[in-house]
C-alpha cells in the first residue's frame, strides 16, 4: 500500500510541467547535508525543499525520516526497501522501480534530532493533505511540539479545511501559537486576551509558558521585564546558596568544615588560641575558627547573622523570559481570569460529585428509612439486601447477554428477591423482637454475617462484574474541568424516580395511608380496622426490595462482593438519623448533607479518604448533639420513641 501511495504521488509530481527543477537536482546541490545531516545543516536543505513547491517533497521527507532513502555510489538518491541482498529502488522524481544489489548503496540514517526537524517541515505539507488522518496527525504533532515556523502554514490551512471539528481544532491551535509566536505584539495580545475565557489545560499551559521566569540576584534592582522582587530575609538559608553559586559570598561554614580546619591547625595544646580542653562548646569552636580565619588559615566564618546580613545587601528577583511588559501584563490578566473560571468550574464539578454521592446514599438509605422509621427496627442486615440485589443483577447477566435488557430485567427481579427475603426475615425473626431494640440489633447483625458467608459459598470471594450497557459508558464532559460519568447520572435519575414513586405510594395509595396511620398511632390504626402486623410485614418487605434495586444500581460502578453491603450500612444509618427517622424528605436531606460533606472533606484532604470519613462522622456526632431529631423532625410513633 505504501508503495502505491508513493508511486501515485511521484507520478502526480512528474505531471506538473510548471516545475522545471527536479527534486533530485535540489538534493544533489545539498548532497553532503542530506547524506550526513545535522540539526544545523538540515535547515538549509529543508528551506530549499519547501520553497521548491514540488509535490514529491512530502513523500521524500517521510521516507527520509523513516530511513528509507539510500544513496548510490555516484551520489544519486533513491527511495528503497531491502529484499535480502538486493534493493527495490524507486526514482525520487518519476517513481520508476528498479532493483540493484545492496552493496552499491548506503542507507541514510538521520538521528533523532534531525528527524524531529524533518517532522516539523513535513507537518506543513500534511496540514493540507487530502487524507483526513494525515491532517489530524499533523495537528497532533503541532500541539505536541509547537514552533513559531508552524504558525503560518497552520493559519493558511484553516480556510480550506473541510472537516468542521478539525477546523475548530486548527483555529484553537493557531490561537495558541499566535499568543506565543505572533509577528506583532498586538497580534499576541489579542490572542492572549481571547484565552481569558478558555479553561482548557492547553490554554493555561500557553499562558504559563508566556509567564515563565528566571531567578537572579544583583546589588541593585535589575533592568528588564521584572516579575517580582523576593524578600530573602524570610528564608535566608534558601537564598544564601544563590550568592555562593554566583561568587558573591563565601560558602557556608558547616560543623564538619569547622572540625576539619581545627584538627588541621592544632598547635601544641591549643588551636586558634583556644585550649583543646575548651573546645567542648560550639561557641569556643566558632571562636577558634574565627581566629584561624583572621590569620588566613581558614575560609571566612559564615554564621547565621552573617547570612542574614549578606542576603539583605542584595536584591533577589525574578525576570520574565518575555521581554515585552505589555504581553506579560495581558497574560497575567488572562491567567487570573482563567483561574477564577477554573475555580468556579471546580466548585461546580465538586457539587456534581456531591450530588452523585448523595443520590447513591439516598438509594441505599431510603429502604432503611422506611423500616426504621415505621417499625423502629434497627436492621443491621440492610447492607446485605443491597448485596443480594447486586448479585441478582450479576446472575441475570449470566443468562441475558444484552446488558440493557438484563438491567431492565434485573431491577424488578432484584426487588422481588429482596422483598421476599425481607418478608421472610420479618416473619421468622423481626416480629418476635418488636420493642426490643438490642435483641433486634444483635439478631440482624448475626443474619448479616450469615448472608455474607452464604454469598461467599455461592459466588466465591472474588469480585463479580455487573456490566453497564454501552450507552452508560464514558462521561458527560462539559469542560476540561466539569465532567460526570453517565452511570452516576443514571443513578441520580433512578434516585429521583424512586423519590417520586415512594412519595406517590405513601401519599396516594391505600397502603401508604395505612403505613402513615400505623406510623403516627398504631393503636388508633388497629381500632380503625388496619392490621399493624400486616403493615409491618409489607413495610419491611418494601424497604428490603428498595435496597435490592439500590444494589443493582450501585453494582454498576462498584465491586460486587459479599462485603459490599457493609460499606454502605454505616452511611445509610447516618443518612436516616441525620435526615430524620421515618421521613422521605428527611432521608433526602440527610443524603444530600452527608454526600456534599464527604466530598468537601475529601477535597480538603484528598490523600486520605479514611481521615475524611472520620472527620465526617465527628461532624455528624456534633450535629446530632444540637439537633437530635435530625434535619426533618419525625412525627407520631417515631417521635415518641
Amino acid at each position: 500500500m505504501r508503495r502505491i501511495l508513493i508511486a501515485i504521488a511521484l507520478c502526480c509530481g512528474s505531471a506538473f510541467s510548471g516545475h522545471a527543477q527536479e527534486l533530485q537536482q535540489i538534493l544533489q546541490v545539498h548532497a553532503d547535508e542530506v547524506a550526513k545531516p545535522s540539526r544545523r545543516s538540515v535547515g538549509v536543505v529543508l528551506e530549499d525543499l519547501v520553497a521548491s513547491g514540488l509535490p514529491q517533497v512530502p513523500v521524500f521527507l517521510e521516507e527520509w525520516s523513516a530511513k528509507n532513502v539510500w544513496q548510490r555510489e555516484d551520489g544519486v538518491f533513491f527511495i528503497a526497501t531491502a529484499d535480502g541482498d538486493d534493493l527495490t529502488l524507486q526514482d525520487i522524481d518519476t517513481g520508476v522501480e528498479t532493483s540493484a544489489p545492496k552493496s552499491g548503496f548506503k542507507q541514510l540514517k538521520p538521528n533523532g534530532g534531525v528527524r524531529r526537524v524533518i517532522g516539523t517541515a513535513l507537518v506543513q505539507f500534511q496540514l493540507s493533505d487530502p487524507d483526513l488522518t494525515r491532517r489530524e496527525a499533523a495537528v497532533v504533532s503541532i500541539a505536541r511540539r509547537p514552533d513559531a515556523a508552524q504558525l503560518a502554514p497552520l493559519v493558511a490551512s484553516i480556510k480550506d479545511e473541510p472537516d468542521p471539528a478539525l477546523k475548530a481544532r486548527k483555529t484553537q491551535l493557531a490561537n495558541f501559537l499566535t499568543a506565543r509566536f505572533g509577528e506583532t505584539p498586538q497580534d499576541r495580545i489579542a490572542a492572549i486576551e481571547s484565552l481569558a475565557t478558555d479553561t482548557s489545560v492547553e490554554a493555561r499551559s500557553v499562558l504559563n509558558q508566556i509567564l515563565t521566569v528566571k531567578s537572579g540576584v544583583s546589588a541593585s534592582e535589575p533592568e528588564g521585564n521584572l516579575a517580582r522582587i523576593l524578600d530573602p530575609l524570610q528564608a535566608p538559608d534558601a537564598f544564601y546558596p544563590q550568592l555562593v553559586e554566583g561568587g558573591l559570598a563565601p560558602a557556608e561554614t558547616t560543623p564538619a568544615m569547622i572540625r576539619a580546619v581545627l584538627e588541621a591547625n592544632i598547635d601544641g595544646g591549643t588551636v586558634g588560641g583556644v585550649l583543646l580542653a575548651q573546645l567542648n562548646s560550639e561557641a569556643a569552636r566558632y571562636r577558634a575558627y574565627a581566629a584561624l580565619a583572621r590569620e588566613g588559615l581558614a575560609p571566612p566564618l559564615v554564621t547565621e547573622d552573617t547570612r542574614e546580613y549578606t542576603v539583605g545587601a542584595y536584591v533577589f528577583y525574578e525576570l520574565y523570559d518575555e521581554e515585552d511588559p505589555a504581553i506579560t501584563d495581558a497574560a497575567t490578566t488572562a491567567l487570573a481570569s482563567v483561574e477564577q473560571r477554573v475555580a468556579i468550574a471546580q466548585t461546580a464539578d465538586l457539587a456534581l460529585d456531591g450530588l452523585s454521592l448523595a443520590s447513591i446514599y439516598f438509594l441505599a438509605a431510603i429502604g432503611l428509612a422506611i423500616t426504621f422509621g415505621v417499625m423502629g427496627v434497627i436492621n443491621m442486615a440492610h447492607g446485605e439486601f443491597i448485596m443480594m440485589g447486586a448479585y441478582t443483577g450479576y446472575v441475570v447477566q449470566l443468562f441475558v447477554p444484552d446488558y440493557t435488557i438484563s438491567i431492565l430485567i434485573a431491577l424488578p427481579l432484584a426487588f422481588a428477591v429482596t422483598f421476599g427475603a425481607g418478608v421472610t426475615m420479618e416473619r421468622l425473626v423481626i416480629r418476635h423482637l418488636y420493642h426490643r431494640p438490642l435483641e433486634t440489633l444483635l439478631a440482624t447483625f448475626g443474619i448479616s454475617i450469615a448472608l455474607q458467608q452464604l454469598a461467599k459459598n455461592i459466588f466465591g470471594t472474588q469480585a463479580r462484574p455487573l456490566t453497564s450497557p454501552d450507552w452508560l459508558d464514558g462521561a458527560w464532559v462539559m469542560s476540561d474541568v466539569i465532567q460526570i460519568s453517565y452511570i452516576r447520572i443514571a443513578i441520580f435519575v433512578l434516585a429521583l424516580i424512586f423519590l417520586a414513586l415512594i412519595l406517590f405510594v405513601l401519599k396516594r395509595t391505600r397502603l401508604g395511608l395505612e403505613v402513615r396511620a400505623v406510623t403516627q398511632n398504631p393503636g388508633m390504626a388497629a381500632s380503625m380496622g388496619i392490621n399493624p402486623d400486616r403493615i409491618n410485614m409489607l413495610t419491611f418487605g418494601l424497604g428490603s426490595g428498595i435496597a435490592g434495586i439500590a444494589g443493582v444500581a450501585i453494582g454498576l460502578y462498584a465491586k460486587v462482593t459479599s462485603e459490599m453491603g457493609s460499606e454502605y450500612i454505616v452511611q445509610s444509618f447516618m443518612t436516616v438519623v441525620v435526615g430524620g427517622v421515618g421521613n422521605v424528605w428527611g432521608t433526602l436531606a440527610g443524603a444530600s448533607m452527608i454526600g456534599f460533606l464527604q466530598k468537601g472533606i475529601e477535597w480538603l484532604n484528598p490523600s486520605n479518604t479514611l481521615a475524611a470519613q472520620t472527620y465526617m462522622i465527628l461532624f455528624i456526632i456534633l450535629f446530632i448533639q444540637f439537633r437530635p431529631k435530625g434535619i426533618v423532625a419525625p412525627k407520631g410513633r417515631a417521635a415518641a420513641d
